[in-house]
Order: C-alpha cells, then sequence, then structure tokens
C-alpha cells in the first residue's frame, strides 16, 4: 500500500539529522520564568496573582478570560515578583508574569487518580480546561473547545498529529519514541470525550521506528491505526492530515474540521491530556527542540514554560558561529524574533539559529507568472493573484481570491523563483480583509 498524502505542497531537506538522536532531556529548573497572558487563540487570561504572592509549581495564577481561553499556571515554586510587559514569541509584546524561583520546586499536591477511566467525559474535560491545555503544534487552540462540538456536528475520528513536518524540529519524534504509552492514553481518553470509534496517528515516513513501535502497541486494537504518510510539506497541517488520512475535505471559507467528523490534535498534547485527567497535573512544561548547524549541542528539551530562549541555548553550550537569525517555532511556519530574551510559551516547538550565510536574503524579482505558487498551494488558492492584487491594495479582488483561506505554510515563498516575499504581502492582505469583515459584522449588527 502506497503513503498517503494530500494534492500540492513542497519537498524540502528536513535538517532533522542535528537533533533526531538527541534524547529527551529535562533542563534544570531556571532562576525565573515570565508566563505570558496570551499563548493561545482567544480571549488572554486574566492575572490572578500580584507581585510579592508566594507560589507553587502548578498553581494557578491567571484565569480564562472567557471559554475560548486557558488559564495560567506557575512553572516554578517562588514569588511573583512583576506583572509587565515581554517579548513574545510570536515577535510581538505581551503581558507576562514575573516569577523568581526558591530554587526548591515545590508543588501543588498532584493525585493519581486510579479511576480516571472511569469520570464522566464533562468531568475529563473540566480537568483539561483547568490545566490550561492548548494545542502544542503551534496553532495553540484551547483543547476543551475543540472537544465541545455543537450536537450536530457528531465526531467519529480522532487524529493525532505525528507528523512534524517542519525541517529541523523533532520534539514530536523523540516524545512518540520515548512516551508511546502516555500518547495512546491520550488518544483513548479523547476518543471517549467526543465519542469517537476511530483513532489514527498520522506519521511520515522519515520516522519509520515511530510507524513500527506504534503499530505494534496498538496490534489487536482494531479501534486504532497508524497511518505512514508521504514525506511533504506541510503534511501536519490540520486539512492536509484529515485529507490524507480518510480522504474528507473540510470545506473552505472557515470550515473546520468538526464539519467531517474529525478532531485533530498533537501527539505532546495527547499526553498533556493524559496527565491533566489522570494527575491533574497544569501544562507548565514541554519539550522544545533547539537546533541548527551553529548550535554546539542541539537538544529536545523538557522545560518549564516561561523559561528564556537564552538559557535554552546555554542549556545547548551556545553557537559555534555568530547568530544572524533567530527563529521560533519551525523555518517555514515560524517567527523570526530580534533576540533571546524571549520566553517560552506552550506552543513553543523549537528555536531555532542560523549563520550569516543562511540568514541571507535573496533579492525579489518581477513575477514570472510560472504557475508555481498555484501548483503547490494546498489550499487551492493562486498566491500570486492574491499578493499582486494586495500590492494594489484592491482588498475586494484580495478577499475574493481567498487570502482568508491561506494558513501561511510558505509553500508558495519556498518554491518561487523569482524570490517574492509572498507570505509577508498574504499577512498585509489578511489584515486589510480581516478589517474589512469586521466592519461589515458591526454594520449587520446596528
Amino acid at each position: 500500500m502506497g503513503l498517503k498524502t494530500f494534492p500540492g505542497g513542497v519537498h524540502s531537506h528536513d535538517n532533522k539529522e542535528y537533533s533526531r538522536q538527541a534524547e529527551i532531556i529535562a533542563m534544570p529548573l531556571p532562576g525565573k520564568v515570565y508566563v505570558h497572558l496570551s499563548q493561545h487563540i482567544g480571549a488572554p487570561a486574566k492575572a490572578i496573582v500580584k507581585p510579592g504572592d508566594e507560589v507553587l509549581a502548578g498553581q494557578k495564577i491567571a484565569e480564562a478570560g472567557g471559554f475560548v481561553s486557558i488559564p495560567m499556571h506557575a512553572p516554578i515554586s517562588g514569588k511573583v515578583t512583576k506583572i509587565g510587559s515581554y517579548p513574545h514569541p510570536a515577535g510581538t509584546t505581551g503581558t507576562a508574569i514575573e516569577i523568581t524561583g526558591d530554587g526548591e520546586d515545590k508543588w501543588v499536591e498532584l493525585i493519581d487518580d486510579a479511576k480516571y477511566n472511569c469520570l464522566s467525559t464533562d468531568e475529563m474535560k473540566k480537568r483539561i480546561a483547568e490545566a490550561g491545555i492548548c494545542g502544542m503544534g503551534g496553532a495553540g487552540f484551547p483543547t476543551h473547545v475543540k472537544l465541545s462540538p455543537p450536537a450536530d456536528k457528531p465526531i467519529d475520528t480522532v487524529i493525532l498529529n505525528g507528523v512534524e513536518c517542519e525541517p529541523y524540529l523533532t520534539a514530536d519524534y523523540r516524545l512518540m519514541l520515548e512516551q508511546p504509552e502516555a500518547i495512546l492514553e491520550g488518544l483513548r481518553l479523547l476518543m471517549k470525550i467526543v465519542g469517537a470509534k476511530q483513532g489514527i496517528i498520522g506519521i511520515e515516513a522519515n520516522k519509520p521506528d515511530c510507524i513500527k513501535l506504534l503499530r505494534k502497541a496498538t496490534a489487536g486494537d482494531k479501534t486504532i491505526r497508524i497511518d505512514a504518510l508521504k514525506l511533504k510539506y506541510p503534511q501536519g497541517a490540520e486539512k492536509q492530515l484529515i485529507y490524507a488520512c480518510t480522504r474528507r475535505k473540510v470545506p473552505n471559507k472557515g470550515g473546520l474540521p468538526m464539519a467531517v467528523g474529525v478532531v485533530v490534535q498533537n501527539v505532546g498534547t495527547a499526553i498533556a491530556v493524559y496527565e491533566a485527567i489522570r494527575y491533574q497535573k497544569p501544562l507548565v512544561e514541554r519539550v522544545i527542540t533547539v537546533s541548527g548547524k551553529i548550535v554546539k549541542t542541539p537538544r529536545n528539551i523538557k522545560a518549564r514554560i516561561g523559561t528564556m530562549y537564552s538559557e535554552l541555548l546555554d542549556f545547548c553550550e551556545g553557537t559555534t558561529e555568530d547568530i544572524y537569525k533567530i527563529i521560533s517555532g519551525g523555518p517555514m511556519m515560524g517567527f523570526a524574533i530580534s533576540n533571546l530574551d524571549t520566553p517560552m510559551v506552550k506552543g513553543s516547538s523549537g528555536l531555532l539559529l542560523f549563520n550569516k550565510k543562511e540568514a541571507a536574503k535573496d533579492a525579489e524579482h518581477t513575477c514570472l507568472r510560472c504557475g508555481a505558487c498555484v501548483e503547490v498551494c494546498p489550499m487551492n488558492l493562486a498566491p500570486s493573484l492574491i499578493v499582486n492584487n494586495a500590492k494594489y491594495q484592491d482588498w475586494g479582488l484580495v478577499e475574493k481570491y481567498g487570502v482568508m483561506d491561506c494558513m501561511k505554510c510558505g509553500s508558495c515563498a519556498f518554491i518561487c523563483p523569482a524570490q517574492i516575499k509572498l507570505i509577508q504581502w498574504i499577512d498585509i492582505g489578511k489584515l486589510e480583509v480581516g478589517k474589512r469583515m469586521r466592519s461589515r459584522s458591526q454594520v449587520g449588527k446596528a
């Protein structure tokens, strides 16, 4: 049977060799952490502590700002020393709670609930929400919201994303190798919550050891299957993963996976769900890949949320050359940031460092009208038409050509022979069309 995949996409060198063999290692406790109140899609959390307050690791320090929101918890024990504005890994700034550690790692009480599998689905979702879990693949959608589809959108399939198609990143790969039981238990809990009869774990073919291990672990379980997927970017994008595994097409124009009876979660999220339901453990740590040719010792690090990127790099023994570019996340959909004095968040999957040659920008040329961007677009858009009209500020046509359906995977920019900064222009188009859509919505309500 051939490898499953989706139409479009690109194939680039995965550069995973730097950290592929680096087993997950826990980083020593940081002296300070900076917990951003906005680490997810939706309303920011609201601080419920003030400077001077003593906190334990796992203690709630900010409550959810609404249903589409999540609470925040102290990643270390110590004292709240400041609430202020700090750099965010998305390249912006935001409000964060600064905690100075006491060096002791004192936790709130965690209880091993032996009967966690007997909990009602509502109680399971409550524990997930209270633990502050959001998608850990990068998008950061609150998990309890994903698990609460309307009654007219029944879910029959849960897909775990083990693709990790972004170059350099290997955190999910190591999780699948080192914690397969926790991932599978998380999948079964997710299936139970939404009433799904089928569970699928999608894994790209460049991880044959993960495919073999998980197939062995699920042998005899007819409710779960492991799908081997073609090595192609962006295979791990939600809509593309759903199509590859089920041949179901999620509608454009804002269509969600629930429209085709599917919920998608990251393998790291599945572990967090298992730990939240069984131990009521909040999400205060995650595995992050620190990599790049110039990183002295690339690693997959289990680190506390709010740890400065500079400390992560120090733990990897620094770099062998001067740093010319820093990317938070993966090189295709991550964010270029100006310095390492930036704290990691729940969605921080990678920290990548590049030298001068790797960071060099090619000159942009006139569009050749070759159609390469159209051919590789996984959303069946015409990026060149969107961008050409964005340059002329014709926002009506930009909207008509589907700018809001673009997921900014970067396939078009990667393949463009003219080196046009397609994603930057699409970003501008999304902002302007978004304003127009909100304005129309307000007029409709008047």
